[in-house]
């Protein structure tokens, strides 16, 4: 008897890390303290430790969320172009899920870094993780599907839920 091929996603949701609230100007170009910074490298460095390969990093354009994706990125040495996506700023939950199925199905492990409310409200929706994720947290979600398109709440599975700190 022959066993057919196990097929998985797995999908990161990650929460960008502290902004910095004493700079003044619009939210979107408010960047990282450097608690945060160092945070978005403990975020790298607990993903490299997991010994996990990733095809794609895909982020919200706002300066939190990029520099926290390009600190991640460094840390595992993710050497493609990481993709900024303007609708993840203020995204809707759909918004967010239409983000993830357009995704081509040669990826196989996908982070995602973006902002709260839509964060939580995804995970929510996905797995019912019924916590608000904290800024640098990271959810790890497997799909048991072999297409982007096929992601849904039935195919789900919550992984993990942390928040790695410096």
């Amino acid at each position: 008897m022959m066993l057919g091929k196990v097929w998985m996603k797995k999908l990161y949701i990650i929460r960008h890390t502290q902004k910095d609230e004493t700079k003044s100007g619009d939210d979107y170009d408010k960047p990282l303290t450097q608690d945060g910074l160092d945070n978005a490298d403990a975020i790298g460095t607990f993903l490299k430790e997991k010994d996990k390969k990733f095809d794609l990093i895909v982020s919200s354009p706002a300066k939190r969320t990029r520099q926290t994706s390009e600190a991640i990125a460094q840390k595992l040495n993710y050497t493609k172009s990481i993709m900024y996506n303007e609708v993840l700023y203020m995204a809707y939950v759909n918004e967010m899920i239409e983000t993830i199925t357009y995704t081509f199905d040669t990826v196989n492990s996908m982070i995602l870094v973006a902002h709260n409310p839509s964060v939580t409200a995804l995970a929510l929706t996905l797995v019912g993780l019924r916590e608000e994720i904290k800024m640098g947290g990271v959810v790890e979600i497997d799909f048991d599907c072999d297409s982007w398109i096929d992601v849904s709440k039935d195919n789900a599975k919550l992984i993990d839920y942390t928040v790695p700190s410096k």
